[in-house]
């Protein structure tokens, strides 16, 4: 007996695996998968305002590796730093080639993505904390994995069910919700706490500013020093009990991500701020090989001037950093720093749609913009190895298009 599956079903099981697997943490695996995704889906045509964001990507691409000619790099350390600066390449093209007109309701097609991933990581944590004995906030993260962008994206679609009329029944809508808050949280990663703030702003159209969206965005920001001085005031401390861990990585944030002086004989304040010392080391580098305006192209790798413990590896020369912009910075420069920046900005177009559909993909994008400035300073963005928020933008790209054909 043949078991006939049409493509909708197929794109939504290729959909899951594929923003499922980088969290396997293969970048290897997750790679060819994609890859191999890619070649299977590829389309005859894509749209123009699609390609105009995915050359962002392309040319900074080019610029890396043209650069990269005049310098003399070990082939195996060029074809490595290919294959990262490719991912948000893979991911947009992937994304964008998934999306069917068989499917019924694209944003349902989404959460179900979504809804798999956080089963996944609750089995994680779960395993971590009744089998590996994960007690602290750092081993809990070690066991389910550091953050997942994707998942918070789904959490908000949710949220906002009858804006995108999902059709969900209320028990459904209601256990997607508990799975997907509950896996947020336990990810206990700052800028997801930040992105899902961003999102419902974003949904909300706070972003299209007004008096209400001044009002409303002035009370988050007053909110946001209050909540931090407060944790200021209890001063968490470093490798305290429950929440505390969490607490005091909120306290250290600011110069965590913005110190600009790091004494790396103290071992406490070089750990804290590790983050901001990765761009010192490429600022200084970059100055003292006179390539700030071009970078150093693909192959490159910062000098840290002493190994460091990153996962399970003692390093000393890195090829990507933490941040996304620094990254750009050290393969392409000022000059494919400039382009990238392009790629946020591109997201606050205006916009004069008056469907509802494509205007909630107006705000999720306004949304994305807003939370990339963040996410691309501490956690690099698109390029982060197992980012997989590539996907769903690559697929609103699809089905935006597609909108506006029925529509015309």
């Amino acid at each position: 007996m043949k078991i006939a599956i049409n493509k909708a079903t197929l794109n939504q099981l290729l959909f899951i695996f594929c923003v499922v697997v980088p969290f396997f943490n293969v970048y290897e695996l997750s790679f060819t998968v994609w890859m191999g995704a890619i070649a299977i889906t590829l389309k005859n045509n894509y749209s123009f305002e699609f390609l105009k964001y995915f050359s962002i990507f392309i040319i900074i691409l080019l610029l890396a590796i043209f650069v990269g000619f005049y310098y003399d790099y070990k082939l195996y350390f060029v074809i490595r730093d290919i294959t990262y600066i490719l991912k948000p390449i893979s991911g947009l093209l992937l994304g964008y080639q998934l999306f069917n007109k068989q499917i019924k309701n694209p944003f349902q097609f989404i959460v179900y993505a979504g809804v798999c991933t956080a089963i996944y990581h609750l089995m994680l944590v779960g395993y971590g904390v009744f089998i590996g004995g994960a007690r602290n906030v750092r081993q809990i993260r070690e066991y389910g994995g550091y953050f997942n962008d994707f998942e918070v994206y789904t959490l908000v679609i949710l949220l906002f069910k009858t804006q995108f009329n999902l059709g969900f029944t209320t028990k459904k809508n209601t256990s997607f919700l508990i799975i997907l808050a509950i896996s947020s949280f336990f990810y206990l990663a700052r800028t997801n706490f930040i992105q899902f703030i961003i999102l419902v702003i974003a949904l909300k159209g706070i972003f299209v500013l007004n008096k209400r969206a001044i009002k409303v965005i002035g009370t988050t920001l007053v909110l946001v020093v209050v909540g931090y001085t407060a944790v200021n005031y209890y001063n968490p401390i470093r490798n305290g009990r429950g929440l505390d861990e969490f607490l005091y990585k909120i306290k250290m944030a600011p110069a965590e991500a913005f110190s600009t002086k790091i004494n790396r004989d103290d071992w406490k304040q070089f750990n804290d701020n590790y983050r901001s010392y990765e761009n010192i080391r490429t600022v200084q580098q970059l100055t003292y090989d006179d390539a700030l305006f071009f970078g150093e192209g693909i192959g490159s790798q910062v000098d840290l001037k002493q190994k460091v413990y990153l996962g399970d590896m003692e390093l000393r020369y890195i090829s990507i950093l933490h941040n996304g912009y620094m990254t750009v910075l050290l393969k392409t420069g000022l000059l494919g720093l400039g382009i990238y920046l392009l790629s946020i900005f591109f997201f606050f177009r205006k916009n004069n749609d008056t469907n509802v559909a494509l205007k909630n993909i107006h705000y999720l994008f306004i949304g994305t913009g807003v939370f990339l400035i963040v996410s691309n300073w501490v956690f690099m963005g698109f390029y982060n190895l197992i980012d997989t928020k590539s996907l769903l933008i690559g697929f609103l790209f699809a089905y935006k298009n597609d909108l506006k054909k029925q529509i015309m």
